[in-house]
């Protein structure tokens, strides 16, 4: 195999995980391209993203351009003289000027197996629609949003109960793999690409954190695929009857009453806080207070009583 000259772009975790994967490959990764610094934390510093802060310790060269659509950049990226592009995560649109730039063209990372959630949240919409399976896909790019050829699918199961942060990291390392025999394939001239059926093809919108709030009219299993879609972003919650969010970090749904209203305090103690539903009890294991930490809903109860018939949400 004969290593490949790569510029990589990608912003978060996920994107770092195949740029470590790359850098320690024997393909030369000339350039990284990242989103510009953001605030972050409490103190709202700004902030370089993972991708950046992996490639400094790599001593790669760093850009962050705001757009991909100005000619003074393209006429740079393009200086490069890449033989392909690695997109992981990026955030920004790739001009069909970028597209083309790379003898080899640009691939992609995407969490998915396409043409199934296109889009933004792929991994929480997953979860959200009680998928049995995820996995990875490697597409070279094309002027589309993740409609490119197919060159390397990876599936994994999606395990019961399994939350997304649990899901994004087991699919950040596929995905390493993954595009590691992608350039292997095309640095041989056998990589073939497969089309996409637009007739299976769905839409991951991006999370809203508006759908954080648990909706108790909706069945259980409903909502504890919600809270564990939404863990560890933007993290589902409720309103206790004083009016404060309660987030829910782990739940479990179980067979139901119909004896309570949904949002119903059915039981509470040290097993957890079983709230009724449209369908069924969510029994909430794992809660937290503003400002506080996280906590088993047992440990939540020894200071904060929850009588039986209470109604949250309200």
């Amino acid at each position: 195999m004969k290593p490949l000259k790569i510029i990589f772009a990608g912003t978060p975790e996920f994107a770092a995980v195949a740029l470590r994967a790359l850098l320690a490959s024997k393909h030369d990764v000339c350039a990284v391209y990242t989103q510009p610094d953001r605030p972050a934390g409490r103190g709202r510093k700004l902030t370089a993203s993972a991708v950046k802060q992996e490639a400094l310790a790599h001593h790669v060269a760093v850009f962050q351009p705001q757009s991909l659509r100005d000619a003074k950049v393209q006429a740079q990226l393009k200086a490069l003289d890449a033989d392909v592009m690695v997109v992981v995560a990026y955030g920004l649109i790739l001009p069909i000027e970028v597209l083309q730039a790379p003898g080899h063209g640009c691939i992609n990372i995407h969490a998915s197996l396409l043409p199934r959630w296109r889009g933004a949240a792929p991994i929480q919409r997953a979860i959200m629609a009680g998928d049995r399976e995820s996995g990875v896909t490697i597409i070279q790019m094309d002027k589309g949003l993740d409609t490119g050829a197919m060159l390397v699918r990876r599936p994994c199961a999606i395990a019961e109960g399994e939350r997304a942060g649990q899901l994004h990291d087991r699919l950040a390392s596929l995905g390493a793999e993954a595009v590691l025999s992608a350039l292997e394939q095309i640095s041989d001239g056998t990589a073939h690409g497969t089309e996409q059926d637009e007739a299976l093809a769905c839409y991951a919108h991006k999370i809203d954190k508006k759908e954080a709030r648990v909706d108790w009219h909706r069945s259980a299993l409903e909502i504890r695929r919600q809270v564990n879609a939404f863990n560890p972003w933007p993290v589902a919650y409720t309103l206790l009857p004083d009016g404060q969010r309660l987030r829910i970090w782990a739940a479990e749904s179980l067979p139901g009453t119909r004896d309570f209203q949904p949002g119903s305090v059915v039981e509470a103690n040290q097993a957890g806080i079983d709230i009724a539903t449209g369908d069924g009890v969510l029994r909430l294991l794992q809660v937290q207070l503003p400002g506080g930490r996280q906590m088993s809903s047992g440990d939540f109860l020894n200071a904060s009583a929850l009588q039986r018939g209470t109604q949250l949400g309200e």
